[in-house]
């Protein structure tokens, strides 16, 4: 009998694959509408960058991913209806930010709180504005939002915090399970017939077509995914 390959765990999301939420601070979404100032630069042990903590003029507290450049003390604006200041940190509908601008944390859809370019030091850039608002990923792949969909100036901050070794591999084991990712992958073709529909033979080769429908089920789907060519006209 045959067992569960990697991904069929991953999907399932069991321990290993779960991010320990226990050791997170709190949800890193936009703020709402208003007036802010920075009382607090924290580390968050499940992300690469910082969270800083955000009071408004009520006391309320918030926290939203670093900046590039914060600092304790310093003012920020959340608005989705006027432009008030192009200071990196503050947060604007798409419409409103000029062509140009480098942005972080956005949203796909107005008021999900931030969902693209939230690691340490991605942004993304707004390239035009029309009917919606396109952006270039820094990926290379442009996309386009609701002038509604809101985001943060500048770049995450904490960009240079993988650029020193790692120099041990536990290390690397700890890094990546704070993020319940694998620090390492082992090969199909490596693993025994029962773990991998690549495993066994007698030598380390596939022994059969390598590529996989898209219809096929969970545990069938290893390898490199079939895609149909479309034929434009």
């Amino acid at each position: 009998m045959g067992k569960h390959i990697v991904a069929q765990r991953r999907g399932k999301g069991g321990l290993v694959y779960r991010s320990p939420s226990h050791r997170h601070i709190e949800k890193s979404k936009l703020p709402p509408n208003g007036n802010y100032r920075v009382v607090d630069i924290m580390h968050a042990p499940g992300r690469n960058a910082p969270v800083i903590r955000l009071h408004d003029d009520s006391g309320n507290g918030f926290f939203q991913i670093a900046y590039s450049g914060a600092y304790v003390g310093e003012d920020i604006v959340s608005s989705d209806s006027k432009l008030t200041t192009a200071r990196p940190g503050s947060t604007f509908a798409l419409g409103l930010i000029p062509d140009g601008s480098l942005v972080h944390n956005i949203e796909t859809v107005p008021g999900n709180g931030g969902k693209l370019c939230r690691t340490a030091g991605s942004s993304a850039t707004v390239i035009s504005h029309g009917e919606l608002v396109t952006l270039r990923l820094q990926s290379g792949k442009t996309k386009r939002f609701h002038p509604n969909c809101r985001a943060t100036l500048g770049l995450v901050a904490g960009s240079g915090a993988r650029d020193p070794p790692v120099m041990k591999a536990g290390n690397s084991v700890h890094f990546y399970r704070s993020k319940a990712k694998r620090p390492y992958s082992v090969r199909g073709v490596a693993m025994n017939a029962v773990n991998h529909p690549h495993g066994g033979g007698n030598h380390q080769h596939v022994g059969r077509p390598s590529t996989v429908g898209s219809n096929a089920p969970p545990g069938r789907k290893v390898g490199r995914l079939s895609k149909k060519k479309v034929r434009v006209r």
